[in-house]
């Protein structure tokens, strides 16, 4: 999640964020990722087409939790240019990421539908993000909640 996130910034999360809402574009989660993420893992529950992010996740989940960040929501369409999102053909502002360079997932042109209750989750950090265009979308029954402020180290206080 570089460089909104540092490697051992602790996070606080609110539990009960999405009992009376659901989550949104920009929102930071913490979650269990399907079974494909695994050890670093990228397996996607389908195959894919080329030039096509991961539609469907594997079956189960895996039993560690992840942070990343909403880009697309249940029902919209999802292409990727250079690392951004494009969603129902508007080009995400995302001026807190990290560029994608030229990594693997950069230009994932074939568009996808998000499944119903799942959300497209992307790291900060483009190219070195092992995301839901690898192993898919997250259902909302893996979602633990909502990151909202940061509280380690020290001097790294503050709201997300």
């Amino acid at each position: 999640m570089k460089p909104t996130l540092t490697i051992n910034q602790r996070v606080l999360v609110n539990r009960l964020a999405y009992n009376f809402g659901d989550p949104s574009v920009n929102d930071i989660l913490v979650f269990n990722p399907p079974r494909g993420a695994n050890g670093g893992g990228r397996t996607c529950g389908v195959r894919r087409e080329q030039g096509q992010a991961c539609p469907v996740p594997t079956e189960g989940t895996a039993d560690v939790n992840f942070i990343k960040r909403v880009v697309a929501e249940p029902g919209d369409r999802l292409r990727i240019e250079g690392g951004i999102p494009i969603v129902n053909g508007v080009k995400a502002d995302e001026g807190f990421i990290k560029p994608c360079g030229s990594g693997g997932g950069c230009d994932l042109p074939k568009e996808i539908v998000i499944p119903p209750d799942h959300y497209f989750m992307m790291g900060d950090n483009r190219g070195e993000s092992d995301d839901s265009r690898f192993w898919g979308p997250v259902s909302r029954d893996q979602i633990i909640g909502k990151a909202f402020a940061t509280y380690w180290p020290p001097g790294r206080f503050g709201l997300l």
